[in-house]
């Protein structure tokens, strides 16, 4: 138990901050709604920046970085494939209308925590052995790819729709 307390209390504020802002986002996500396309890219935008914020850490070895490039080569068009599921679309006002669901709820909880679970190791200066700098990069690169398809596919079905398109 001091080993979790001390994990949490070295944690930075802002990561709770954020894991709140993605559970809060998730529960929204569980009703119907409509809400503006560039409030939609957030959570990605986020999950991108924190995915590729570990693919330029410690040179000494291409595979973390091959590890990196092949998970995000397989997760973004998986995500692409099965991006968001837009019930609505109207460009005019630039908005944008999904169905109910819990996989945001379950998606963004469980890449927070895969995510800040290699950011625990790196603090923990685990980072430099081999597997498992390959399977931080990899998880990184998951994330990110995944969230750049995500986005892409958003986005793909957003400038697709007509102009007041009232289904998608």
């Amino acid at each position: 138990m001091p080993y979790v307390f001390g994990v949490l209390t070295h944690t930075p504020p802002w990561v709770f901050l954020l894991f709140a802002y993605l559970v809060w986002q998730g529960i929204r996500a569980l009703q119907p709604r409509t809400q503006s396309i560039w409030r939609l890219m957030i959570v990605p935008l986020i999950f991108i920046v924190w995915g590729l914020s570990r693919i330029g850490l410690r040179h000494d070895n291409q595979w973390p970085l091959l590890a990196w490039l092949a998970a995000a080569a397989v997760m973004a068009p998986l995500a692409f494939l099965t991006g968001p599921r837009l019930l609505a679309v109207d460009r005019g006002k630039g908005l944008v209308t999904r169905a109910g669901s819990a996989l945001p709820l379950i998606r963004n909880v469980t890449v927070f925590a895969l995510q800040y679970g290699v950011a625990v190791i790196a603090a923990l200066q685990l980072d430099g052995h081999s597997a498992v700098s390959i399977v931080g990069r990899a998880i990184s690169g998951a994330t990110a790819g995944y969230f750049l398809g995500w986005a892409v596919a958003l986005l793909r079905s957003y400038w697709s729709a007509g102009e007041n398109s009232a289904n998608v």
